[in-house]
């Protein structure tokens, strides 16, 4: 699969916030260095897929809205906004955070990424 492609139907999907869906995107040796307003966080496949499971039950849908791909050989940059509906208010769209991720992909799966966010 191309990987802009690729990385258009993970981040155009609900696969940040629906974890069965999530991994069928990522390499069982993932792992993932996130930046945060919290600290760096280091996460493996199942922290991630924990994270996934949670947003699932803390939002009614998510969207994220992408500015930038660039492809590398086999590393990929995406900057893009992350948007939610929570469940105590379904009808109003937020703007949570904008990110930029490198990710090294293998596999044709997410391998190894370096993520910074800031919240809204």
């Amino acid at each position: 699969m191309k990987v802009r492609k690729f990385i258009r139907e993970l981040y155009e999907s609900d696969a940040l916030y629906n974890a069965d869906v999530l991994e069928q995107f990522i390499h069982p040796e993932i792992t993932l260095e996130w930046y945060s307003s919290k600290g760096l966080l280091q996460l493996k496949k199942k922290e991630i897929l924990l994270l996934a499971k949670e947003l699932e039950r803390t939002y009614k849908s998510m969207r994220s809205e992408i500015y930038d791909v660039l492809k590398d050989e086999n590393k990929v940059t995406v900057r893009y906004k992350h948007f939610g509906k929570t469940i105590e208010n379904p009808f109003e769209e937020t703007l949570l955070a904008s990110f930029i991720v490198i990710w090294e992909i293998r596999d044709e799966k997410l391998f190894r990424g370096y993520q910074m966010s800031q919240l809204y």
